[in-house]
């Protein structure tokens, strides 16, 4: 309930800020996880990206505004954070479907997204097999790539870069690194503090960093492994939202400040029986 209880305090925060700037830092420190763990897991638990989210919650309270005539449309937009007229009326159509004009006059249809109350919904319709493990640091070496935090567009970069180091045969050069544990291919979400974060795709090694390549050393740490299963990168998409709006909650875990990580082993990755693991990182609560 500590955990439902933190998320909730956000929603609370979140309300009292619309008018203001809203810290992402801030809902993460509420929220007692990284900035990047926070956004991931409001996207997967309200099904709808944080900043969607917002600017829903802003438009419904703008609308509200505009029913008073006395309030010109410039006030309110500036009101929500839209220093500029056209990004506000662009924001406001986006979600009402009508220009902020249109929802002065008497019959306008508006919409309201009323602020979400996170709660515990026990599923449970398909088995996650999972293990904990103690790992002590190790090394990795690799290709890295820097993204903005955003959930919705992060599901869409990270398959790309994948492509794009296969094509490039930079792939073939990290699979030629691997020589420790866990022996696969793996995808690191590192540096996840602030609003954005280091993504490599790299090979557990103690092998030299050719040039081109980086190397990044993961932290010990106490991971829950789960086994994914299923052509990618649908089958592990699905399975972290599983974990982080099905497992997680009633676990007895909590994220711990270490990378996320994804474990490819050999095989066809389009394949409905291909095999792989997502580590979480996790401490006791």
């Amino acid at each position: 309930m500590e955990w439902l209880n933190r998320l909730n305090a956000v929603i609370v925060y979140l309300e009292e800020h619309l008018e203001d700037e809203i810290d992402l830092t801030r809902m993460a420190q509420i929220a007692c996880c990284s900035s990047f763990h926070f956004q991931r897991m409001f996207s997967y638990l309200a099904e709808v990206p944080l900043g969607e989210y917002i600017r829903r919650r802003k438009m419904t309270r703008a609308a509200v505004d505009l029913q008073n005539e006395s309030e010109r449309i410039i006030d309110v937009a500036l009101k929500y954070g839209y220093e500029s007229p056209t990004a506000f009326n662009r924001a406001f159509q986006g979600i009402h479907g009508i220009a902020p004009s249109e929802a002065r006059k008497s019959g306008a249809v508006l919409k309201a997204y009323l602020p979400i109350s996170f709660k515990i919904m026990i599923k449970g319709e398909a088995e996650m097999n999972y293990r904990i493990e103690k790992k002590d640091v190790f090394r990795i070496v690799g290709a890295k790539e820097h993204y903005a935090l955003n959930v919705e567009e992060n599901f869409t970069q990270i398959p790309a870069f994948w492509q794009k180091i296969v094509q490039n045969g930079t792939f073939s050069q990290i699979l030629g690194l691997v020589n420790q544990e866990p022996k696969g291919i793996l995808g690191v979400t590192s540096s996840m503090k602030g609003k954005d974060f280091d993504y490599y795709i790299a090979a557990p090694s103690d092998m030299a960093v050719p040039e081109g390549l980086v190397e990044y050393t993961v932290p010990a740490c106490t991971w829950a492994i789960f086994t994914c299963v299923g052509p990618m990168p649908t089958a592990i998409q699905a399975l972290q939202k599983r974990i982080i709006s099905e497992w997680l909650p009633s676990s007895g875990y909590e994220y711990a400040d270490a990378p996320d990580i994804e474990v490819y082993f050999e095989g066809n990755q389009q394949a409905e029986d291909y095999r792989c693991e997502v580590w979480l990182p996790v401490e006791k609560k």
